[in-house]
């Protein structure tokens, strides 16, 4: 069960990790933000990751069981599934009580710490540099560009500045290297200290002045950040006493309201949901008789993850408001939770039933169709004999 769940967890975070790692490039700032970014995401995975462990690690226990005879045994001296599942159903409430937790109070604020990094990493205050090669806008009076950098960004190479003073003049700065230097009495300025390079001024009169200088000083006024905004702006953002507060208070505004009762039903959803998966599991777990078929496991991850989707589609519609919350979240429910009422009662009170039978039957015979298309390419035995034999005209004499 943790095998599975460290490992839809990483691949989850993997997806992620690529696309982040694309908008820090692209931002230009420092790649140690891309981990802290994922490390907020890890609560939002394990919700879907911790019943998709739940679930696999139930499943892979009973179909070892049932393929080794053991089962069959077990329920041969009388022992019934519901007292056979009385421990993964106590590692079940466990889990849930951790999977509350998540959803409810510690998915919220890191999803909050997450939108904060990302506003934080698009306005350049986490150190975004500035990109080399490109000519980049700073307080909407300086234009750089920056042909090298070197150790980390503290030496810089091929250095091209456009200035606009406050009377209005150009001056187009050229410069073989430089280096940003902070400023004690101003933390909204620094100093890009400029070597051996050349001032080209505009007067407004048809010859320019031209200055030659050994090092020279820039002052760089910093662009003004504005603050993030608060948590709760976003529904996913709300704890579960918000989400109480706002969608059943009648101050509210409509809109919030719907999106506030949305969003409390889809984490209350995805977490009664998690005491269906030992019933998913038994039903899925246990192949026809005289066959090893895994089928079921595909079928369980492909039903979870399906009924997960639809749930944050029922989700987006309630907050709009098109169809009630209750309706778009919980009818999905009462259909999944009767199919695996059906698909449980069929193995364990249905002599020789199957869940998924008629899909085990389907796909023995196509695997059997595919079995006997690729043994008829091969060559058997007696054509291989016949292509190694001796031609009648060498065999030696009798």
């Amino acid at each position: 069960m943790l095998g599975v769940f460290a490992l839809a967890a990483s691949l989850l975070l993997l997806d992620k990790m690529l696309r982040l790692f694309d908008f820090v490039a692209v931002e230009g700032g420092p790649i140690g933000v891309v981990f802290k970014m994922l490390g907020a995401l890890i609560p939002e995975y394990a919700s879907l990751a911790i019943p998709l462990g739940l679930l696999l690690g139930i499943l892979l226990a009973f179909r070892k069981l049932a393929i080794s005879s053991e089962l069959d045994t077990m329920r041969a001296v009388g022992l019934s599934y519901f007292r056979i599942l009385r421990v993964p159903y106590a590692i079940t409430v466990f889990l849930i009580a951790i999977n509350v937790a998540l959803v409810f109070y510690i998915q919220p604020v890191s999803r909050y710490y997450y939108e904060q990094m990302e506003y934080d990493l698009r306005s350049g205050a986490l150190g975004a540099s500035i990109k080399v090669g490109e000519f980049t806008t700073l307080a909407d009076r300086l234009a750089l560009r920056i042909e090298e950098s070197e150790d980390e960004g503290r030496r810089l190479k091929g250095i091209f500045a456009r200035v606009t003073n406050d009377r209005k003049q150009t001056l187009a700065i050229s410069a073989r290297e430089g280096a940003f230097l902070a400023t004690s009495d101003s933390p909204d300025t620094i100093i890009l200290r400029l070597t051996e390079g050349t001032i080209v001024q505009d007067t407004g009169s048809k010859t320019p002045r031209v200055l030659s200088f050994s090092r020279h000083d820039l002052p760089i006024d910093l662009p003004a950040i504005e603050q993030f905004r608060e948590r709760g702006d976003a529904t996913r953002e709300y704890i579960l006493p918000e989400l109480l507060s706002i969608g059943w208070s009648e101050d509210a505004e409509p809109e919030e309201r719907d999106a506030s009762q949305a969003s409390f039903n889809f984490r209350l959803v995805e977490v009664v949901m998690m005491m269906l998966m030992p019933l998913l599991a038994v039903a899925l777990a246990i192949p026809p008789k005289r066959s090893t078929s895994a089928l079921g496991v595909f079928v369980s991850i492909v039903m979870v993850v399906a009924y997960h989707k639809i749930n944050q589609y029922g989700e987006d519609v309630a907050t709009l408001g098109l169809i009630d919350p209750i309706l778009a979240l919980w009818g999905p429910f009462v259909v999944f939770a009767a199919l695996i009422l059906w698909m449980f009662y069929q193995v364990a009170y249905v002599p020789g039933g199957q869940a998924i039978g008629w899909l085990e039957n389907g796909f023995a015979k196509i695997s059997k169709r595919v079995g006997k298309l690729f043994a008829a390419r091969q060559p058997g035995p007696r054509h291989m004999a016949e292509d190694t034999a001796t031609p009648a005209s060498l065999a030696p004499a009798e």
